[in-house]
């Protein structure tokens, strides 16, 4: 399976390690990762699921594919800024949201329009709006939640 990990650009050493540590798990469990493709959650996902092995695509802003960070398998430049929003979440089975502001926020919204199952893991609480939302508080629990919606 194919899941979306969506978060923010800039985070703590705390956020980094949980945004790792979610990549690993996804990669020992056999499933690409999809984020935005540059740095902070995106960057630390990355570098989680290449430690176990496993695959990463990069759904990038601008144009150009080297702008991915290094640990993307896979890059796409789709020239759209902020509106490569909306192809994160659409190219993941299901979506893992780590810590993020306002961008993590719109990723959230087109997670639940495209009707993605989504995994919070210390993030935005949009469980009022009408999405499968599920909060979960370990990245083992985020990937077993994933799994589990998608049976």
């Amino acid at each position: 399976m194919r899941v979306s990990v969506i978060g923010g650009g800039r985070i703590t050493d705390e956020q980094r390690a949980r945004a790792e540590a979610v990549g690993r798990e996804l990669a020992r469990r056999g499933h690409v990762v999809v984020c935005g493709g540059r740095g902070g959650t995106m960057e630390a996902v990355c570098r989680g699921a290449k430690r176990e092995g496993g695959t990463t695509i990069g759904i990038l802003p601008g144009e150009r594919r080297d702008a991915a960070n290094e640990f993307v398998d896979i890059a796409i430049a789709t020239g759209l800024g902020h509106a490569r929003n909306a192809l994160v979440p659409l190219n993941g089975d299901a979506v893992i949201a780590l810590s993020g502001g306002v961008g993590t926020l719109s990723e959230l919204g087109f997670a639940g329009i495209y009707d993605r199952p989504i995994v919070g893991l210390e993030t935005h609480d949009v469980s009022d709006l009408e999405t499968d939302f599920e909060s979960v508080d370990t990245p083992e629990a985020a990937v077993d939640a994933v799994e589990t919606a998608l049976e």
